[in-house]
């Protein structure tokens, strides 16, 4: 039978290179996952929890055109005029 050798020498070194060790890093950041909203790295590409992919491409949501918003306004008065008329 095996036996585990204790050195205790050894676990004070290894305690003391441990609180060197700075838990202040930039690169540890989270911020909330638009989508699950759990916070994950902030440099991520993809989302750990919901694999929902963080491009800017996603967030890109402007206004619509212009054409489609003056299209649904003249569409809804003829629809308004032609209730009118009948």
């Amino acid at each position: 039978m095996a036996r585990y050798a204790d050195n205790d020498d050894d676990d004070e070194a290894y305690w003391d290179d441990v609180s060197d060790i700075d838990d202040d890093d930039d690169s540890d950041e989270t911020v909330p996952c638009p989508f699950c909203k759990r916070p994950i790295l902030e440099d991520t590409p993809r989302c750990p929890y919901c694999e929902q992919y963080l491009s800017e491409e996603d967030f890109a949501r402007g206004s619509k055109p212009l054409w489609v918003i003056v299209t649904a306004v003249v569409c809804l008065v003829a629809a308004i005029w032609l209730a009118f008329a009948l």
